[in-house]
């Protein structure tokens, strides 16, 4: 696939407008300086801070120092070994910053948002203004990177460009599970009535584990929404432990109802069933039909393991319900992060469908990577095997029924063949693959000298 053009451009680089200096609009800033462009990044603070923001440095981290795993056993490892590859600001700056924590990478806040302040102030090709911006510029390329707490304003803009279904301001998320490590001889696969064909995992349960599992729900830890997010729950998207909260029987007749789903053991249907629907293209991920949830992580680790077929179960990914800005990307972005139907407009970091700080300063890079080479008519995506591939496979690839933000796991990859018995040795085979699937790719678009 080739980028989009613009009818109006010319054989000079153009300005190019970034609006937020958070962790994926400084990443794309510096990308595009790297490639000799000028850049103008606006940033609100300090002359107006979100709830969630209290330093007047960029790319301030808000609710955790770590950026998750570092070993290639764990994807996001991965996703931060490509962008150290690719010369990223980003990880400049964690690995400048890096505090011990075992086998994770953490930084120090301050130091962190310190070295990407002081990189971006002092590079000759970025104008830092300090600015709100509440209109997006008419002109120019534009990256919008307003980050999970978008302005009104800005808001507004995104909805007008992608039209009010596709624009959403909180997650409603249900667990995902590696399919691998369920249990199929307690589960099976069926369509409710038989329709649709073998479409869905069934996780049975009887009175007994059923009445349990409603009370675990019950007294379960669950996070308390931050002051700025004030979630307002909607009856069609209610978190399990609220219903739970209504009546022993309430999750029996609504999400977990076994009516139509006999048994094959018994031939019976069982008192209640957990459905699990096909979340990717690969079927190496089902996600919790309608488990929504704000337990706390742990929490949800050994309440829903208690549920029959999912005692070793692995989550990609676990549940969660927060304030956060986001686009339907399958329907509203090209692959290349453009706004569909305008063409210089460009989405990066979270406001596309990623999750967390690795994944938003990798979106950043790509949007900037694109950005910076629009004129060239080539193929730029990276390869569908990197991390980077899969990440932006997840954002134009997914069902747009139901699309929901998601971290980078592995099972968003192309699966290998022949495939590694152990998991561990599945999952560093895939890194292998994909770091040299990288190498390629970066060196045929010459990313390696930064030009």
């Amino acid at each position: 696939m080739q980028i989009s053009r613009s009818p109006a451009e010319g054989p000079e680089r153009p300005l190019v407008s970034i609006i937020g200096a958070g962790l994926a609009g400084c990443e794309a800033a510096w990308q595009l300086a790297q490639s000799g462009h000028a850049i103008r990044l606006y940033e609100m603070k300090p002359q107006q801070f979100s709830p969630a923001h209290h330093s007047p440095l960029l790319g301030e981290l808000v609710c955790s120092n770590s950026l998750r795993g570092a070993a290639l056993t764990n994807a996001v490892g991965l996703l931060k070994e490509e962008l150290r590859a690719c010369r990223s600001l980003f990880m400049a700056a964690a690995d400048n910053a890096a505090v011990p924590a075992g086998g994770a990478l953490a930084v120090d806040r301050d130091a962190f948002a310190q070295y990407l302040t002081d990189k971006i102030s002092s590079h000759p090709a970025i104008e830092l203004v300090r600015q709100k911006v509440d209109r997006i510029p008419e002109e120019g390329w534009v990256i919008i990177a307003p980050g999970p707490l978008a302005s009104a304003e800005i808001s507004e803009e995104i909805r007008r460009l992608t039209g009010d279904e596709h624009l959403y301001f909180y997650d409603a998320i249900a667990p995902i599970i590696e399919a691998e490590s369920i249990d199929f001889s307690k589960a099976w696969r069926a369509s409710r009535y038989g329709k649709g064909g073998d479409d869905y995992i069934n996780c049975p349960m009887n009175r007994e584990q059923y009445l349990q599992f409603i009370s675990d729900l019950r007294t379960a830890e669950k996070v308390q929404p931050r002051e700025f997010e004030q979630l307002r729950h909607f009856e069609g998207c209610m978190p399990i432990e609220e219903m739970a909260a209504r009546g022993e029987m309430t999750l029996a007749f609504g999400p977990m109802k076994p009516v139509g789903l006999p048994d094959p053991r018994t031939g019976r249907e069982p008192f209640a069933v957990l459905q699990l629907r096909q979340d990717n293209r690969h079927a190496s991920l089902y996600n919790m039909v309608g488990f929504q949830t704000k337990l706390k992580h742990p929490e949800q680790k050994r309440i829903f393991r208690t549920i029959p077929g999912l005692e070793q179960a692995r989550f990609a990914r676990l549940g969660s319900m927060h304030r956060n800005t986001f686009v339907n990307a399958p329907r509203c972005l090209e692959r290349t992060l453009q706004i569909k139907g305008h063409p210089r407009l460009f989405l990066a970091g979270q406001i596309t469908g990623v999750e967390g700080y690795v994944e938003s300063a990798a979106c950043g890079f790509l949007a900037g990577l694109f950005a910076a080479r629009i004129a060239e008519a080539e193929t730029l995506l990276p390869p569908p095997t990197t991390a980077l591939g899969a990440l932006l496979a997840h954002l134009h690839g997914s069902d747009p029924e139901g699309f929901q933000p998601m971290n980078v796991n592995y099972g968003l990859f192309p699966a290998m063949k022949p495939r590694p018995r152990k998991r561990s040795e599945r999952r560093l085979a895939l890194a292998q693959r994909a770091l040299d699937d990288l190498h390629t790719w970066r060196r045929r678009l010459n990313i390696a000298t930064g030009s």
